[in-house]
């Protein structure tokens, strides 16, 4: 949408660092830039500043706002993290684990919403969870699979914060001979590429990351041209789609 109205797009990675997004931010600042994009809204207040007094229209994705004259595009996290564990619990199971790396905003959200669906059912045990600050990867989802059944055998189901965890656990269920879902079930999070291939397909919440792209662009797009924005916070909604594995 922005290249084809005429713009170019630079692209900052971040790595999840609040204080790597000032820097990027700083430099790309500098070059007065049209308008701005950014992922959710754990930043440091010297980001918060910087945006507030270049004057530059900015919007954020992946997450949804009800403050006055913020324009975002995204979903709930934390109640996507509710449909999941309300599913697990549908199920039938009681013993609900969750499993998570890398430990960005949007990952606590989640662990958020199993916290908040488990405490509700009377279920919740803190020692269920396995937060993990390195990388999410499917090799680190078997290895956090293999320490958390070690540790906690009775455990019938588990929540991973992202699907290439959820994939990596679910073929070191196989190595282990762990049958899913009779004796665990397993769900993740973003339906990321392989995982309706997986043996058995992985249950997970499928997010409309392209159309949070669109949506934002056009929005953004919207405000540079000083348009105006119908709704400030568009929530384009979440679709839990349960497979073999739960």
């Amino acid at each position: 949408s922005l290249t084809q109205a005429g713009y170019q797009t630079l692209i900052g990675v971040t790595h999840y660092r609040p204080d790597e997004e000032e820097q990027l931010l700083r430099s790309y600042m500098a070059h007065r830039p049209a308008g701005v994009v950014v992922t959710g809204f754990d930043r440091t207040e010297a980001s918060r500043r910087l945006i507030a007094a270049s004057g530059v229209p900015c919007v954020h994705v992946m997450e949804t706002s009800t403050e006055p004259g913020v324009y975002c595009v995204g979903f709930s996290q934390i109640d996507a993290g509710v449909s999941i564990t309300a599913h697990l619990l549908a199920q039938g199971r009681r013993r609900i684990a969750f499993v998570a790396a890398q430990l960005d905003p949007r990952v606590m959200q989640r662990l958020e919403g199993y916290r908040r669906c488990l405490r509700a059912a009377n279920l919740y045990d803190g020692r269920l969870e396995l937060l993990d600050s390195g990388q999410s990867s499917m090799a680190l989802g078997g290895r956090l699979l293999a320490d958390l059944l070690a540790a906690h055998a009775d455990v019938d189901a588990i929540f991973f914060c992202n699907d290439d965890l959820a994939q990596g656990g679910l073929m070191a269920a196989l190595r282990m001979g762990v049958a899913v879902p009779s004796r665990v079930a397993m769900a993740g999070f973003n339906d990321l590429t392989g995982s309706d291939q997986m043996l058995p397909p992985l249950t997970t919440i499928r997010t409309p990351r392209v159309e949070i792209g669109v949506q934002a662009a056009q929005m953004l797009l919207r405000l540079m041209r000083k348009e105006a924005v119908p709704v400030s916070s568009v929530d384009v909604g979440y679709e839990l789609i349960v497979r073999g594995s739960t």
